[in-house]
């Protein structure tokens, strides 16, 4: 699993130029699923990016996490987090995991994600978006189970 984290002020997803998530101050996480991952995985990778500690605290220091600054969350599918790019100049997505089980997943994740935040919006499994956002900082963060949990 591969999650990109952007540190955002505001962030929306459109859906055939309509708007099906919007976010203020938060996190917006884009979701690679890959063919092994599992729910217990997505707790994980969850756990791990809901609470990092990137928001900044009175001082200036990135000291916060999402739940101390009462944020919001707006997470999309993004099956291109697996693109392999090692041949030549198409991608491979033979990494991604099947639309089922991503599907699966993704459903899975926003729910739990409800959990750590009193807002949380989504895109729209498989469709073809427009996501747009306010980069704080910029601040992005990239997660991959494999190098953290060796998954």
């Amino acid at each position: 699993m591969k999650l990109i984290i952007q540190r955002v002020d505001q962030a929306a997803v459109q859906v055939e130029g309509k708007c099906v998530g919007e976010i203020g101050r938060g996190f917006l996480i884009l979701v690679g699923i890959g063919e092994h991952d599992t729910k217990e995985l997505a707790d994980k990778m969850l756990d791990k990016a809901l609470k990092l500690r990137i928001f900044e605290d009175e001082n200036g220091k990135t000291n916060l996490s999402l739940a101390q600054i009462n944020g919001e969350l707006l997470i999309v599918s993004q099956f291109t987090l697996y693109a392999n790019c090692k041949k030549g100049h198409r991608p491979s997505f033979t990494e991604a995991g099947n639309p089922e089980l991503a599907n699966e997943l993704y459903e899975y994740m926003l729910e739990q994600a409800k959990a750590y935040s009193h807002k949380v919006e989504s895109g729209v499994f498989g469709a073809h978006m427009s996501v747009s956002l306010t980069n704080n900082g910029p601040f992005t963060i990239i997660l991959d189970s494999k190098e953290l949990f060796g998954v």
